[in-house]
């Protein structure tokens, strides 16, 4: 029966219009809490049956616009509630979630101790209309979850860019605002330049699916202090970027490195010197 059809029928007995679904069956209220069916697999599969904290009571933030400009490159931002990092008050791992992706868990962050606050930056895939969420496990083993729910679509058969494959697996650091005073937390960025292709897109000139070809992980250390283990998949955008926050040497000095692997068991490293500004 169509739409239409459906609300004339509802007029004329006096009954009201759902509120709860739009055209197309996409939800008209947007719960952001919301679960999914996907979610309740995924919540079983990784998580068991631990209790994790939500709404007020979550440690985590998940920072993501409601309507993204383009499906294939959704900024995300993930903020703890705890402030830096600190013995007893800090952030172990970060699960990240796209509930309706072929692949839903896009990242898995382990967190090392030369972060200075457990705050990421990246953009992400996401193939449909649904929730994207994080679970953070803190130092004491306590899971909190925060969930939103994005209206976008499309993002794992975008066709990627193909303007400079010989680039691909450079890696790259940046701190997009200097070096910090003393005290203070820095912020760097880490980039691969990478397709990330999914396997879902499709190439235009020989109208046949690009196989899949991603980045699996990153390690990043500074002075050989561990700053992240990153694993993920194709549901990261296209040359990922991961955003973080550092605690630098009082002399301003050392050294940012990171390994990549790739799902053809490509590697590739990077690094930047602090000092001297050097980029190897």
């Amino acid at each position: 029966m169509s739409l239409l059809r459906r609300h004339a029928l509802l007029a004329l007995a006096g009954l009201p219009l759902a509120a709860s679904a739009a055209p197309g069956g996409l939800p008209a209220v947007i719960d952001h809490d919301g679960g999914s069916p996907e979610w309740d697999r995924l919540r079983a599969k990784l998580f068991g049956d631990r209790p994790i904290a939500t709404g007020a009571d979550s440690q985590v933030q998940l920072v993501v616009p409601l309507r993204a400009a383009y499906g294939a490159s959704v900024p995300v931002k993930i903020v703890p509630r705890l402030g830096d990092q600190a013995p007893g008050r800090a952030v172990r791992r970060y699960t990240l979630l796209v509930d309706k992706n072929p692949s839903p868990v896009a990242a898995t962050l382990t967190i090392g101790p030369a972060i200075a606050r457990a705050e990421f930056e990246t953009r992400l895939r996401v193939d449909e209309y649904g929730h994207m969420r994080v679970i953070a496990e803190l130092d004491d083993g306590s899971l909190h979850l925060s969930s939103r729910y994005v209206k976008v679509s499309g993002g794992c058969s975008a066709p990627p860019n193909r303007d400079a494959p010989q680039l691909i697996g450079q890696t790259r650091f940046k701190l997009p605002e200097g070096l910090k005073p003393a005290g203070q937390p820095t912020p760097a960025e880490v980039t691969v330049i990478h397709p990330n292709d999914t396997g879902f897109e499709l190439n235009q000139v020989t109208v046949m699916y690009i196989p899949p070809h991603f980045v699996r992980s990153i390690r990043a250390r500074y002075d050989g202090r561990l700053l992240f283990d990153l694993d993920c998949d194709f549901s990261v955008s296209e040359n990922p970027s991961w955003r973080f926050l550092f605690q630098p040497r009082a002399d301003g000095g050392g050294r940012l490195e990171a390994e990549v692997e790739d799902s053809k068991e490509q590697r590739f490293r990077g690094g930047l010197d602090l000092a001297t500004g050097a980029i190897a």
